[in-house]
């Protein structure tokens, strides 16, 4: 499960995101990584992965519900803890993709005893991945690193197979009318962080750039059912078809 390199340079991204992680609390020693999405309950980000526990386990009841072997793609899998929860499955083979090569060096000696776990040092323009290999392609909190929604939404559906999936869980999307004031709150975050070119690698997107799309939302947080639920993730799981 060793990473293999890509023929992207994203050693500025890399250098600015783990700074920022570091400052953030949101580095994970090993033995802490192993077990994620459980964590120590006086932690820092505990109510965090509470709700990344909760879409874990929605995605992984609607992938199980399908029933049949599957070869699943996770973008931007970071630390690889979401890519090592879903190899979970049965009869499925997970491969997990980033350019953050200190994560997924760590990704890969934490979980290098699951077989059927993969993680590749790549970005999807590379050749390493065929066209129409994947049953599910899943961005947990990637999605917006990505400039263009458009554009890797439409890469992403290349490696699908015919009755393929998109999953988007654990980002936020925004109405077109609130997009400048999301841009300005990131600013003044990375700012009073001490990382303000960490601006020009974040990026916000609108349920409107899914139009032309076949999606729908299985999660909505602002949905009558979900709008009073207590500890509700804010986050909606989008699914993307041909």
């Amino acid at each position: 499960m060793r990473p293999t390199a890509g023929h992207i340079d994203a050693s500025d991204f890399e250098n600015l995101y783990l700074q920022l992680r570091k400052k953030e609390g949101r580095v994970y020693t090993d033995e802490e990584l192993a077990v994620l999405p459980d964590i120590a309950k006086d932690h820092v980000h505990f109510r965090e992965w509470q709700m990344r526990k909760q879409s874990c386990q929605m995605l992984m009841r609607y992938l199980k519900k399908k029933q049949k072997p599957a070869k699943i793609f996770e973008v931007g899998c970071g630390n690889g803890w979401l890519s090592h929860q879903l190899s979970n499955l049965p009869d499925c083979h997970v491969i997990g993709t980033d350019i953050n090569f200190t994560e997924l060096q760590q990704a890969s000696k934490v979980f290098h005893l699951t077989p059927n776990l993969y993680f590749i040092y790549s970005h999807l323009d590379s050749d390493v991945f065929e066209e129409k290999q994947f049953d599910s392609v899943v961005f947990a909190a990637s999605i917006q690193y990505f400039p263009s929604l458009t554009e890797i939404i439409r890469k992403s559906l290349r490696l699908l197979k015919a009755d393929g999936e998109i999953h988007i869980l654990d980002s936020f999307f925004y109405p077109l009318s609130e997009l400048n004031a999301a841009k300005k709150r990131s600013l003044l975050y990375f700012e009073a962080a001490g990382f303000p070119e960490m601006v020009n690698w974040y990026f916000h997107h609108s349920l409107d750039e899914l139009e032309q799309f076949n999606y729908s939302m299985l999660y909505d947080p602002n949905s009558l059912l979900n709008k009073f639920t207590l500890n509700k993730s804010p986050f909606p799981w989008i699914c993307i078809k041909h």
